[in-house]
C-alpha cells in the first residue's frame, strides 16, 4: 500500500556512454526519502524507456528509486538498426547495460540494496545481466516476462516459424522492421539472432560473449519475484515456467495479477504500463520482504 508522503520529484535524465560511443539516456526516478532500494529497470522489446515513467513513478511513491534503461537504437538511444549499425546482446549486455548499472553505483549510493528488472525481453536481459554480474544484485523483478521457447506457447509451430523467418527477413533488409510488422521496433540483426536462437532452443546464448550463459544462470541464488497478467498470450505460464528453470537454485515467487486486481484494466502484456499502481504494489510488497512468503496469486 501507498504510505502518505510527499508525491516524487520529477525523474532526472543522465545521458550516458558507453564504452564503443554509443549515447542514451537513463531516467532516475528517487522517492522523496531515502530509498529501501534501487531497481535497474529494462524495458521490453521496441518499447522506448519514457513508457515506463508511470511505474516508475508508482514505485518511487512506494519507496523504491528506479533507473530506467534505454536499449540501443531505441527512443534516446544515437544509433538506429541499419545494414550499417549492428549490434546484438554483447553490445546490450556488455557495453549499454554496464553503463546503466556503473551509472547507478554512482548517483545511489545510498541504496542498500539493488534489484535488476524488467518487462518481457527486459526481464530476460535482466536475468542475463545477474547472471554476468551475480554479485551486483540482491533480487531479480520479472513482470509480463518469460522465455521465448516456441515449445511454451500455444500454437508452437508458428513461432517456430517466426523465430527462423525474423533473422532471414532481418539479413535481408538490414534490420527487422518490426514497426511494420506490429511487432517490436526496427531491430538489429544481431539483437533478432540472438532472441531467435533462445526461441528455437530454449537455451541463453549471445556471439561474441565468452560466458556460458547457461552455466551462469544455474548458479544464481537471487531471489526472483515471477509476476504474470493474467490474459498475457505473449508471456504465458509455461513461458515464465521455462525461464525460472534456468535460474534452479534462485527462489522464486510467482504471482499472477487478474482484471479486477489491475482495477479493470485488461490483463494482458502491454496494458498494465498505464494503469501500473497494482504492479507497483506487488514489486514494493515483494522488495520490501526480501525472500519471504510473499507469494500467491492476486484478484484471482
Amino acid at each position: 500500500m501507498v504510505h502518505d508522503s510527499p508525491p516524487p520529484a520529477a525523474p532526472d535524465v543522465l545521458p550516458l556512454t558507453a564504452d564503443d560511443g554509443a549515447r542514451f539516456e537513463l531516467m532516475l526516478a528517487r522517492p522523496s526519502g531515502p530509498p529501501f532500494a534501487t531497481l535497474l529497470w529494462l524495458p521490453a522489446m521496441g518499447v522506448p524507456a519514457r513508457h515506463y515513467l508511470p511505474l516508475a513513478q508508482a514505485l518511487a511513491h512506494r519507496g523504491l528509486a528506479v533507473a530506467i534503461h534505454e536499449w540501443r537504437g531505441i527512443g534516446s538511444s544515437d544509433r538506429r538498426a541499419g545494414r550499417h549499425d549492428d549490434w546484438g546482446y554483447r553490445e546490450l549486455l556488455t557495453q549499454d547495460l554496464a553503463a546503466s548499472l556503473a551509472a547507478v553505483r554512482r548517483r545511489m549510493p545510498e541504496a542498500a540494496r539493488v534489484l535488476f528488472g524488467g518487462h518481457s525481453l527486459g526481464g530476460q536481459l535482466a536475468c542475463l545481466l545477474a547472471a554476468l554480474h551475480p554479485d551486483a544484485a540482491d533480487g531479480l523483478v520479472l513482470v509480463a516476462s518469460g522465455a521465448p521457447y516456441w515449445r511454451t506457447f500455444p500454437k508452437p509451430f508458428l513461432l517456430w516459424l517466426a523465430f527462423r523467418l525474423a533473422p532471414w527477413l532481418a539479413h535481408l533488409r538490414g534490420h527487422l522492421p518490426g514497426r511494420r510488422l506490429g511487432f517490436a521496433g526496427n531491430e538489429a540483426r544481431g539483437v533478432v539472432d540472438d532472441w531467435a536462437r533462445s526461441g528455437r532452443t530454449g537455451r541463453y546464448a549471445a556471439k561474441g560473449v565468452p560466458t556460458d550463459l547457461e552455466t551462469a544462470l544455474s548458479a544464481l541464488r537471487l531471489p526472483v519475484l515471477g509476476l504474470r497478467l493474467r490474459d498475457d498470450r505473449l508471456a504465458p505460464p509455461a513461458s515464465l515456467d521455462w525461464l525460472l528453470q534456468r535460474m534452479p537454485a534462485a527462489p522464486a515467487t510467482r504471482l499472477t495479477l487478474d482484471r479486477e486486481a489491475l482495477g479493470d484494466v485488461p490483463a494482458n502484456h502491454f496494458a498494465w504500463m498505464k494503469a501500473p499502481a497494482a504492479v507497483a504494489d506487488a514489486i514494493a510488497a515483494w522488495a520490501r520482504q526480501g525472500n519471504s512468503a510473499f507469494a500467491g496469486t492476486a484478484g484471482g
